[in-house]
């Protein structure tokens, strides 16, 4: 899940304002972005949205190349 960082920074969204917009703490979307833990599966579409991609996106799947 470290693409959620990229995502992130290509957006230039800060960690808080993600973590703001999802109701986790910044220190929950730094461990999904270590690779520490990963975010809940209910939160997957909305973290998509803010970050301005799919869901196979955030796990590293790129759709152009399959």
């Amino acid at each position: 899940m470290n693409n959620i960082k990229l995502l992130r920074e290509r957006c230039r969204i800060s960690q808080c304002a993600v973590a703001r917009e999802l109701g986790v703490s910044p220190q929950a979307v730094s461990k999904w972005e270590c690779g520490e833990s990963m975010p809940s599966s209910s939160l997957l579409p909305k973290l998509a949205n803010i970050l301005g991609c799919t869901i196979d996106e955030l796990f590293g799947r790129d759709i152009a190349a399959s």
